[in-house]
């Protein structure tokens, strides 16, 4: 637990108030040190903004090439399955690979420093040494640490490695992937759909597919922020600018082979 109020920290930097960080590490309650709240933004938002874009690259691509409302469902609908699917699976992939990694990692340094303590404590001592710290200081901060082997090896890690032994689970990571892609996959596809059911429903059924899409993926964008605590606007921005590029050359890639159709 900690003493700290993590949220009211961030406040306090966000606004560059030193009375409000004061407060924050004044706060006496019980927030736990980890967070699961962002645990799978990263997941969530390269699934969504991929699945966005690439459904719309496909509503922009048969738009482009004039086709039938029924060509945008077909081809929409099998993307937000097909590359939904393929996510999902090289997120996992990738997770339990990385995870496979730290772990191997884990265990070579706890045999290692059971078996011999003195050369880990030594290699330590002269990554202290590195950053500045003095011999003597360093000796102190390793022998307090080398008391502790969880808390060595967690040390060590990041030290020595670069790597938080911090393991997510693959298959939650997976799940986040699909559902954020076909969540939000479904959004350009959903004025198509309208279209296909009523036909004339919706004029203009480009651009209004467009429009909630490009508000979408704003909407996205500015809640990103909030995790990564840069301002919403420009985040909604810059989002909202990706997947127009990727759509403009999915409409022009269409309109150019309209021919072929």
């Amino acid at each position: 637990m900690l003493s700290r109020s993590l949220e009211k920290a961030r406040h306090a930097y966000k606004e560059k108030d030193i009375e409000a960080l004061r407060h924050a590490h004044d706060h006496h309650g019980d927030e736990p040190h980890k967070s699961d709240h962002g645990q799978y933004i990263k997941s969530a938002v390269y699934g969504g903004l991929d699945g966005i874009i690439t459904t719309f690259a496909v509503v922009a691509g048969v738009a482009g090439a004039s086709l039938s409302a029924g060509v945008v469902l077909i081809l929409g609908f099998a993307n937000l399955i097909a590359d939904g699917l393929s996510m999902a699976i090289g997120d996992f992939l990738s997770t339990r690979a990385e995870n496979e990694y730290k772990e191997a990692e884990y265990q070579r340094e706890k045999w290692e420093f059971r078996n011999y303590p003195e050369g880990e404590k030594k290699e330590m001592i002269e990554l202290y040494m590195a950053k500045g710290i003095s011999e003597e200081d360093a000796r102190t901060v390793v022998d307090i640490i080398a008391k502790d082997e969880k808390a060595w090896l967690s040390i060590m890690m990041v030290e020595e490695l670069g790597i938080l032994y911090d393991l997510e689970s693959p298959l939650k990571n997976a799940l986040v992937t699909f559902v954020a892609f076909a969540i939000f996959g479904f959004v350009p596809l959903v004025i198509p759909l309208l279209n296909w059911m009523e036909p004339g429903m919706i004029p203009s059924a480009f651009i209004s597919s467009a429009a909630i899409t490009g508000l979408t993926l704003f909407i996205v964008g500015a809640l990103k922020s909030k995790f990564t605590e840069r301002h919403w606007f420009i985040s909604g921005l810059e989002m909202f600018l990706v997947g127009s590029v990727a759509a403009a050359a999915a409409y022009g890639v269409g309109e150019l082979l309209s021919g072929l159709a």
